[in-house]
């Protein structure tokens, strides 16, 4: 049956592309997330090239990334222009922004200073210039506490089990949103603006525009209104990567200067939250990806994002839930527990 689907897709992509002048064009796969969204380079015989986007879901995926990047072009950003679409079906046509990945060239030994300033100064100008009552209009989901306390007991029920052997009781477990119920709302009481939820320096790419433009932003369909914190922790706290203490700070102090209204005290404790928030989530997706979908790769980020989890859990706005983690994590379920193989 699987084979059967995969063969009626590649037929409907194969139309698809047809349609749009497309039908001699090569076709390369290009590396995915963690999603179901599938990726491929489209290469004319004359050279030029587009990226498909292929997505199972497109009133999850498709219909908002073009919403919201129609949004984020209008205030000046970069973000790959929609050249054809069937959301129907779940295929697009992007523009393709070529390789040059943030990430990529980190890795190639480009100047990592600029490049973490020009991904913190396109958070600025978005910042800047999005007004929340825009959230409205795109039909935008709201991150506010609530749904980030709810995000966040995807680890009781998921990592949890597996790491002390038991299903966590249900006392504990409440106990455990209690906690996260009596710090998330405070972290999320100062500005918003448009979250883009994912920022991170995969999908950020470098381009030849001047100015913040050079910043190509990837992977928004799940943007909404929440706290500006929760990029910027998600950009320079990143589960993929090591950002040196030092650069963090220098971006987050680069971000304030920005924003000389902001209680700077008051965004830092929500840096700390949202971002306790952020790696106590990933904790259990990468669990949940290895048990559950035999997808181990990411495991090895694991011992990382506890690294992170813990410098945070030691701020006094996060005790409730350092109490809670000390109590029912002993040593051996935390950084070094080894997710194992599912049956």
């Amino acid at each position: 049956m699987s084979q059967i689907r995969t063969s009626d897709r590649n037929a409907r992509i194969i139309a698809f592309l047809g349609q749009h002048g497309l039908g001699d064009a090569t076709r390369v796969p290009l590396a995915g997330d963690a999603s179901a969204r599938r990726y491929e380079r489209i290469v004319r015989p004359d050279g030029t090239r587009l990226i498909l986007m292929d997505t199972p879901v497109p009133g999850h995926d498709l219909v908002p990334f073009m919403a919201i990047g129609g949004a984020l072009a209008g205030l000046g950003l970069s973000v790959p222009e929609v050249v054809a679409a069937d959301t129907a079906a779940g295929l697009a046509l992007l523009e393709d922004f070529g390789d040059d990945t943030v990430s990529r060239l980190l890795a190639d030994g480009e100047d990592a200073e600029g490049l973490y300033e020009l991904a913190t100064d396109v958070l600025v100008e978005l910042h800047r210039r999005f007004r929340p009552e825009q959230a409205a209009a795109l039909d935008l989901p709201v991150y506010d506490a609530p749904l980030f306390v709810e995000q966040v007991m995807l680890f009781a029920d998921v990592y949890v089990p597996v790491a002390t052997g038991q299903p966590l009781a249900e006392a504990d477990r409440s106990a455990l949103r209690a906690t996260w119920e009596a710090v998330v709302p405070e972290a999320c009481a100062g500005p918003r603006s448009l979250l883009l939820r994912d920022y991170h320096v995969d999908n950020l790419m470098r381009l030849p525009r001047p100015g913040v433009a050079a910043g190509g932003l990837l992977d928004f369909q799940n943007a909404g209104l929440g706290p500006v914190a929760y990029d910027l922790v998600s950009l320079l706290e990143d589960a993929r990567r090591d950002v040196p203490a030092e650069r963090a700070e220098r971006m987050v102090a680069r971000y304030l200067a920005a924003f000389p209204d902001i209680d700077a005290a008051a965004f830092r404790r929500s840096y700390a939250v949202l971002g306790a928030v952020r790696h106590t989530r990933i904790v259990a997706v990468f669990a949940r990806l290895a048990l559950q979908e035999r997808r181990r790769g990411y495991l090895v980020h694991l011992p990382r994002v506890w690294r992170l989890l813990e410098v945070l859990l030691a701020k006094p706005e996060l005790a409730p839930v350092r109490a809670w983690f000390d109590r029912h994590l002993p040593p051996g379920t935390r950084a070094d527990f080894i997710i194992p193989e599912p049956d």
